[in-house]
Parts: structure tokens; C-alpha cells; sequence
């Protein structure tokens, strides 16, 4: 059985990350996103479990303490973390894990586990961001600020990752994203342990 490969999905918020993985997720078998931890509060349409696993800062303190974390950052004053076991459970299985995080876990990330790989996905202006940050209505216009210069703080990183997406025209940039998963699965390393069987067969 192959290994699973552990892919790293990145975007200033507001960029669509979120609603392109969950499209993304249900159309392709053996991939699943690994959920967070947090401390932020829960949202009215978020669920405990599958959105994130919310937690007080004393259990999450306690979680860092204890080494539970493959990486964790502060973000908004709030702690964001990935639990190390389930993921390296699930890409042990051979399935595909992507890790929806931020730059600075996408750095932690990428020196645990060289073989990542890493997806930036940008708004096609900030214009466009902004106008999407405003219509979710779930934040203050300060707060909306806020976010668009922590926007510009999260894009300065961009070409520190493997791969770019533009999610300008959402099922083109669903498509990319697709396309960068599926290309992996075919390369000669996967291949030559998914068509074992065959390659015995038609060398024989």
C-alpha cells in the first residue's frame, strides 16, 4: 500500500480555501481534511468534530506541553493547532491528508515532513477579498480591516509553496487544485505499488 501524501492548503482568509476543499473532498476517495484545534469560539453553523475540535487555551497549553501538536500558530489571537497522531494514522493508511493552516504551520510543517506538498491560493484582487470578507456578515468593519492586513501579511509568502492558485473563477480554481492531487497519484513512485499486479502481469 502507498503512504498517504500530506498536502498543505494555504490562503489569507477570505481567498475561498475552505469552500474549495470541501468541494474538493466528497469527488476524490482516499482524501480527507485533517481537523484542527482551536480556541477561537464556535461559530452558530460551525460542529464540534468537524469543523475543528474547539478548546479552552489551558487544554491547548496543555496539548503543546504534552508534544500532541505535528504544528500549531496564534492567529487573531487564537491558537490553531494539528494533533500529530491522527494524521500520521490516516497517511499511514494511504490516504491523502490535507491540512487547511497557515504560513507559519505550513514552515513547521515542511520541516517535519520534506515530501509535502504546498498549495497558496490567492484572491484575484483585494477588491474581490474584501467584497467576500463583507459578505460572509459575520464581522465588524474593524475587524474586516484587520483581516485585510493580515492578508497582506499571510500573501508576502507565497513563493515559499510548491503550487499558486487564483480562485477567481471558483470551478477553475477547483479544477487546479484537483489537478495537483491526481497528478501526484500518477507519478512512477506511486504508481510502480498501486499497479503492482498489472506490471508483474504484463512483464511476465
Amino acid at each position: 500500500m502507498n503512504k498517504g501524501k500530506l498536502y498543505i492548503i494555504s490562503a489569507p482568509s477570505g481567498a475561498g480555501k475552505t469552500s474549495l476543499i470541501k468541494k474538493l473532498v466528497p469527488n476524490l476517495n482516499r482524501l480527507m481534511v485533517s481537523v484542527s484545534h482551536t480556541t477561537r469560539s464556535q461559530r452558530p453553523s460551525e460542529i464540534e468534530g468537524i469543523d475543528y475540535f474547539f478548546t479552552s487555551v489551558d487544554s491547548f497549553k496543555e496539548m503543546i506541553n504534552n508534544s500532541d501538536f505535528l504544528e500549531y500558530a496564534q492567529v487573531f489571537d487564537n491558537y490553531y493547532g494539528t494533533a500529530q497522531s491522527s494524521v500520521e494514522q490516516s497517511l499511514k493508511n494511504g490516504i491523502d491528508v490535507i491540512l487547511e493552516i497557515d504560513w507559519q504551520g505550513a514552515a513547521q510543517i515542511r520541516r517535519l515532513i520534506e515530501d509535502s506538498i504546498s498549495i497558496f491560493i490567492l484572491p484575484p484582487s483585494t477588491e474581490i477579498l474584501r467584497q467576500r470578507l463583507q459578505g460572509r456578515g459575520q464581522d465588524s468593519e474593524e475587524t474586516i480591516n484587520r483581516r485585510m492586513q493580515d492578508a497582506v501579511n499571510e500573501i508576502v509568502h507565497y513563493a515559499e509553496y510548491d503550487y499558486l492558485i487564483v480562485n477567481d473563477d471558483f470551478h477553475t480554481a477547483l479544477t487546479e487544485l484537483k489537478s495537483i492531487i491526481l497528478s501526484r497519484r500518477l507519478v512512477i513512485e506511486q504508481q510502480q505499488v498501486q499497479q503492482k499486479s498489472l506490471l508483474t502481469d504484463l512483464l511476465a
